[in-house]
């Protein structure tokens, strides 16, 4: 069976909407059970990584957060090796079966009180699963899309990042929603936990979904691949050194968002509700916005609006820091301006109060 054949169908409305959305939601799901301990950082550190000095406490939480980057290229060639070889729907409901066992080890951990050194060790022992399951759930999704429609691959590609964008939504609205409704102590003793129970209940639901979507037609046509590993450091490393590159750019300024909450508590001593209502701004005009960008990429071709991205991110590092270090008041700013300032990269969590 051919892939254009394949592709006939695949072409109305409806079933491009029902693929979008099978896709989306698992991703989605993947990557907000990832960022929500980022976004709660701060609380998470008092309840598994106390320390005499809070600074100390902190930086060993961002360390665990960030010790789940060094399991995310040993899943992405794991689990992208396996799509290659059994199929992308195979290792997409792989990828959400490892995720919702790692967010139940984090939704059901006692804290560092009950348990002692366990407890964190435990933490990073699911943050390391996490992150090997969200580095081949980011390969995997994003071929799946572009496989089923090649003719638009930009447009299709841009909803793995405009849920990436859906993900810390929902994530950043927990965090405005408990931090405006629930006492300090209330949150740190048992709060934190409903975001992450929140993840763990839907997960079955994601895996559902992903177990009833069909093959993409270019592993159809092709079949399993013999030697994916292979293949791609001896054939195409020119190519997979490009896409380094490409999604380094892409993943830091997602995680410089994450950072942003903490940021805003933390540095400029902003009430946690202020920063997660500006987080919960940026989050949503990424989830928005990004499928535009993806229309216009398949209309100008994709090395072009990738290099402008990376040198406008390069650009603006410096002064977005600078812009929402010196004006943390939205009376210094119209709602416009506020609102395109925390859609940026750098988002300003520090920019509303």
């Amino acid at each position: 069976m051919s892939v254009r054949a394949e592709l006939a169908p695949m072409r109305g409305a409806g079933a491009a909407t029902r693929l979008i959305i099978a896709a989306s939601l698992g991703n989605a799901l993947e990557f907000y059970e990832i960022l929500v301990y980022g976004y709660f950082a701060v609380v998470i550190s008092k309840v598994f990584f106390p320390a005499a000095d809070e600074t100390v406490s902190l930086l060993v939480t961002l360390g665990s957060f960030g010790a789940s980057f060094l399991a995310r290229p040993v899943g992405a060639i794991f689990l992208g090796a396996y799509g290659d070889r059994k199929g992308r729907k195979n290792a997409l409901t792989l990828s959400i079966l490892l995720m919702t066992i790692g967010t139940g080890v984090m939704t059901l951990m006692p804290s560092y009180d009950t348990l002692g050194l366990t407890a964190p060790v435990l933490v990073l022992c699911a943050r390391l699963l996490q992150g090997f399951s969200v580095g081949g759930e980011f390969a995997s999704s994003t071929a799946f899309l572009v496989e089923h429609r090649p003719d638009r691959a930009g447009f299709f590609g841009s909803w793995q990042w405009s849920s990436q964008g859906l993900a810390a939504l929902i994530a950043t609205s927990f965090g405005v929603l408990l931090t405006t409704t629930m006492s300090a102590a209330d949150l740190q003793a048992w709060g934190w936990r409903i975001p992450f129970a929140f993840g763990l209940l839907i997960g079955p639901l994601g895996y559902y979904i992903r177990s009833y979507m069909d093959e993409t037609p270019a592993f159809v046509d092709t079949g399993a691949a013999k030697a994916p590993l292979r293949e791609l450091f001896l054939h195409q490393w020119d190519r997979l050194l490009l896409t380094i590159g490409a999604v380094a750019a892409s993943t830091s300024s997602q995680y410089i968002l994450v950072y942003m909450p903490t940021y805003a508590i933390r540095e400029l001593n902003l009430p946690s509700s202020t920063a997660f209502i500006a987080a919960v701004t940026a989050a949503a005009l990424q989830m928005v916005l990004v499928p535009f960008v993806g229309i216009f990429v398949d209309r100008v071709g994709q090395s072009l609006v990738m290099m402008a991205a990376a040198m406008l991110f390069f650009l603006t590092a410096f002064p977005a820091f600078a812009i929402v270090e010196g004006h943390r008041s939205l009376r210094c700013w119209s709602p416009w301006y506020a609102g395109l300032l925390c859609s940026s990269p750098f988002s300003a969590a520090p920019c509303l109060r």
